[in-house]
């Protein structure tokens, strides 16, 4: 009953914050058309999916694992994408809650902003599972990603596979991003031996505003004339930081060993030509279901067993940390291909 009244009484309200928002992307189960799905089913668990964006390919595949398998559990569940901006993901949370989700599952734009968005839940008694991103500063209820750290491992011993010695530049994500640090104290704390025999030297390192793949082409390129083009293999955070790097690193004619993550598609053909070292695949089908499952036993008060806790400046939050896997030129019929994450035609 409680849900029911809330959803009629704040139908009006939801209405006109839709209005508001309708340049921004939003998705639902029902054929990705927007709609306003009011008169739930209070028996089921209804989860909201409060994505930063769905302006990467990855998001998408995110988006279509969840909702099918929160499906399959029995819930129901509604999908908003923010496209980047922190006040709209705030606001598109709020009509989450006011529609009366049981959970809300967030993949925040921001690790700092987005603890608002965990106080408003929790104010209306909604759980929050903080997905692939972890929230900074609140009290989140759940948290499952690929441990990150092991990220920026395994890039960089995938780079020191090929390039040993000389001069590196690191790439980084958004630093707003906690995720972004957590991968460049993995790859620091495999490439500090390295520095510490002065084999390597680290001559730029720098975080990428918004993940943007024009603005890591702009620092490649100052890396470059700050080093005389004197650069030996680049750490670049992601596929996207990663096509920002080789495109100035090709626009001086030079090859060297660079990283990425996410395993796009486009990262995956630089690695068959030649320009991209390697990428890090995190099955998304595994982590989408896994985070689904926990939406549904946290929309039921069940019990959840989790694997670890992560610090996130103001809670150990109970945590799932699932394994990444380096893939190389070498081993991607074994991976990406193997698990139907890409298709050979699709790297044609």
């Amino acid at each position: 009953m409680r849900k029911s009244l809330q959803r009629k009484l704040m139908a009006g309200a939801c209405v006109m914050a839709m209005t508001f928002l309708a340049a921004c992307s939003q998705t639902t189960t029902e054929n990705s058309q927007p709609k306003m799905k009011l008169a739930q089913d209070d028996s089921k668990v209804y989860v909201g999916f409060s994505l930063d964006t769905l302006q990467e390919d990855r998001w998408y595949k995110d988006k279509e694992a969840f909702e099918k398998k929160v499906l399959e559990l029995g819930g129901e569940v509604k999908t908003l994408a923010a496209n980047g901006v922190d006040s709209v993901q705030i606001k598109q949370a709020e009509l989450l809650i006011a529609e009366g989700v049981d959970v809300l599952v967030v993949v925040p734009h921001n690790a700092e902003v987005s603890a608002e968005i965990v106080d408003k839940a929790h104010k209306a008694n909604v759980k929050v599972v903080s997905y692939d991103r972890l929230i900074k500063n609140a009290d989140v209820d759940y948290y499952i990603s690929y441990d990150n750290k092991k990220v920026g491992q395994l890039q960089a011993q995938e780079i020191l596979k090929k390039q040993k010695k000389g001069n590196f530049a690191y790439i980084g994500g958004a630093e707003t991003d906690n995720n972004a640090v957590l991968f460049r104290e993995g790859a620091m704390e495999v490439l500090q031996p390295y520095i510490d025999k002065d084999d390597i030297k680290l001559v730029f390192d720098k975080y990428t505003d918004e993940w943007q793949p024009e603005i890591a082409e702009t620092n490649m390129k100052q890396a470059l004339k700050e080093n005389n083009n004197d650069i030996q293999a680049v750490i670049a955070a992601n596929d996207g930081t990663a096509g920002g790097v080789i495109n100035a690193l090709q626009a001086i004619g030079k090859t060297i060993p660079v990283s990425g993550q996410d395993a796009e598609i486009t990262g995956l053909k630089r690695i068959l030509a030649g320009s991209q070292t390697m990428t890090v695949y995190k099955p998304i089908q595994v982590i989408a279901e896994d985070a689904a499952a926990i939406a549904m036993k946290a929309g039921k008060n069940e019990k959840i067993d989790t694997t670890a806790t992560v610090n996130n400046g103001k809670i150990d939050v109970p945590s799932i940390l699932l394994d990444p896997v380096a893939v190389t030129k070498s081993n991607i019929d074994e991976t990406v291909i193997k698990d139907k994450f890409i298709t050979e035609d699709e790297l044609k």
